[in-house]
């Protein structure tokens, strides 16, 4: 496998020190952490190793900032992020290579994408900042009743590696755009876009108002989760780790917005034997994203009428996709984030082919020349619903093609999950696919598309999938600010 020339302004990224109260810093005690990227393994940069220390000081950086920061006036917060995106703009191409260096996600199919949405983000609920608006109640007339709505104060953020500046972008500018200050921990294998970002932000931005700290879950993250003033904790990751979040947030009754793990199934009538309807699965599955979303459509539901043509469809088209360096433009599906990950996915697959019964149709064990964590697509056919790598999020290039008959019957498979977050269907009948959409316990579901979010969307999962919604206004309301109720007497 061979892989591209790095560009001069990527090849010695070096140390990239933490934002704390608008100062760029190393961490109290000295450490720091290699970011290793899967494209070739080579170490491409060092950030901080924060620790419960450095959350101490972020934390009592944002209290300080909030005062005067939810005081601003939210038209002049929006200001700022309208121009906080325009700066972004012309940086975008280097931010996505550094996501596709650090992550291994292909630039041209996925961190091209990401890093303009959070342009798109942040012009978004930069331009709904006024829009915190409350109600009023007609009472009487001797009494005026209404009500406002205020921000949390300091929130704490957690973002995962699989799309670091798409989940950074949907915490950062609906938490400050809302008049909250922010303690933003990215994730160890991929904190470097993340940080770009907040170096432009923090041109524009009050010191303290957004702080962000780099290092491991257990030492940053736990002190983030456990400390006393965070007033609002919102997570995107593992149903593992969320359920940690909740448990810690319960012991203070902190509010938690928490994004979570998915199984989404994705079903094909047998009147859906298209092309554009394996191109459209495809997709679902975020093959492109080497399957590394808590959205993937990896249980694929298939009519037993059309089984056959179906799989041959989607393996002569998976086939034909090209792994390989992220930075080449050729390439369809780059790296898998780290080797941990790596041999999780390497596990399953080979659990898969050990299953009595199981037809593997594409794909496999890995066996790439050379240094660099790729895996092919790989799809096991008929497979039972109940087994293990059916059942269990994978978060790897891998899905299972489950055969059904029975409307109702598939309907309970798909939804035989502890998940709860996406779901696909695919049929030219609007009345069975709207039927479909409306029976599946998901958050989130499209009928005869396979695309991702949306700005503007409420997204957000069912069970253990999550709590809270976001992408939208509605969204920012319900995760970013509290109601207070007013009652005046116009009588005394």
């Amino acid at each position: 496998m061979t892989t591209q020339t790095i560009a001069p302004e990527l090849s010695a990224i070096g140390d990239q020190p933490m934002l704390v109260a608008g100062e760029w810093i190393e961490a109290s005690d000295g450490d720091w952490i290699d970011v290793v990227s899967p494209r070739d393994l080579t170490t491409i940069g060092r950030v901080p190793r924060g620790g419960p220390e450095d959350v101490q000081h972020a934390v009592a950086a944002a209290a300080a900032a909030f005062p005067a920061w939810r005081d601003t006036k939210p038209r002049t917060r929006g200001d700022l992020f309208r121009q906080i995106a325009d700066a972004l703009e012309p940086q975008l191409e280097r931010i996505a290579r550094l996501n596709s260096l650090e992550n291994g996600n292909d630039l041209r199919t996925q961190t091209r994408g990401e890093a303009a949405f959070v342009v798109d983000c942040f012009r978004y609920f930069g331009g709904v900042a006024t829009e915190m608006k409350g109600e009023t109640v007609p009472l009487s007339s001797g009494v005026l009743d209404y009500s406002r709505r205020e921000p949390w104060g300091v929130v704490g953020a957690i973002v995962p590696w699989n799309a670091p500046l798409m989940m950074a972008a949907l915490k950062i500018a609906p938490a400050l755009v809302s008049g909250n200050t922010m303690v933003l921990k990215t994730a160890e294998d991929a904190p470097l876009a993340v940080l770009e970002v907040a170096r432009i932000c923090q041109d524009f931005l009050p010191a303290g108002v957004l702080n962000v700290l780099t290092g491991y879950g257990a030492e940053a993250g736990e002190a983030l989760i456990n400390h006393p003033d965070v007033a609002k904790l919102s997570f995107t990751g593992s149903t593992g780790v969320g359920k940690r979040i909740m448990r810690t947030a319960a012991d203070r009754v902190v509010p938690v917005s928490l994004e979570l793990g998915g199984k989404s199934p994705q079903i094909v009538f047998p009147d859906a034997d298209q092309d554009w309807v394996v191109d459209g699965t495809i997709a679902g599955m975020r093959i492109y994203r080497q399957g590394q979303s808590c959205t993937a459509g990896s249980r694929l539901f298939v009519h037993e009428d059309i089984l056959d043509t179906y799989l041959d469809k989607l393996t002569t088209k998976l086939s034909r996709l090209v792994v390989g360096d992220p930075l080449d433009e050729a390439t369809d599906i780059g790296a898998v984030v780290n080797q941990r990950q790596y041999d999780k996915i390497c596990g399953y697959i080979a659990d898969g082919i050990a299953q009595p019964g199981a037809e593997l149709a594409t794909g496999g064990l890995p066996d790439f020349d050379g240094p660099g964590l790729y895996i092919r697509p790989t799809v096991f056919a008929n497979v039972s619903n109940t087994w293990r790598i059916a059942a269990e999020e994978i978060f790897g290039p891998v899905a299972c093609v489950i055969p059904w008959r029975d409307e109702k019957d598939v309907v309970a498979m798909a939804n035989d999950t502890h998940y709860g977050l996406a779901g696909f269907v695919w049929t030219k009948d609007i009345g069975a696919g709207l039927r479909t959409a409306h029976a599946l316990e998901a958050g989130w579901v499209q009928v005869n598309q396979g695309g991702g979010q949306v700005l503007g969307q409420s997204f957000g999962g069912y069970k253990q999938s999550g709590l809270g919604r976001e992408f939208s206004l509605e969204g920012m309301l319900e995760s970013y600010t509290t109601r207070k109720h007013i009652s005046l007497s116009l009588e005394r």
